[in-house]
């Protein structure tokens, strides 16, 4: 497993997140208070860009339906059947690096 650089801090405002791509696969990055999270882009229900959703606190709600999941673990707090993978992140100055 390699880290990549994926973006710098400032790209990402707290309460935001960001699309980025590490061998063709989007995930999304996360700013919650300045502690970043990286998960998979993907909704698990109906393929939703969880980076477009809303933040608040630690959760973030899926803009297309409105499913909600928890950031640092990825669980979904609308369905706990359902998740949605989350990566190793590691800061590097002001720099973002996800590992796969």
């Amino acid at each position: 497993m390699s880290a990549q650089k994926v973006a710098v801090t400032s790209e990402i405002p707290d309460g935001n997140g960001k699309v980025v791509s590490i061998n063709g696969k989007a995930l999304a990055v996360f700013n919650c208070g300045g502690t970043f999270y990286a998960t998979e882009n993907t909704c698990p229900h109906r393929g939703g860009p969880l980076a477009d959703g809303a933040v608040a606190g630690n959760n973030v709600t899926c803009p297309w339906h409105g499913w909600e999941f928890d950031i640092p673990n990825g669980r979904c707090l609308t369905n706990p059947a359902a998740s949605v993978p989350t990566y190793p992140l590691e800061l590097k100055g002001e720099e973002i690096w996800v590992s796969l």
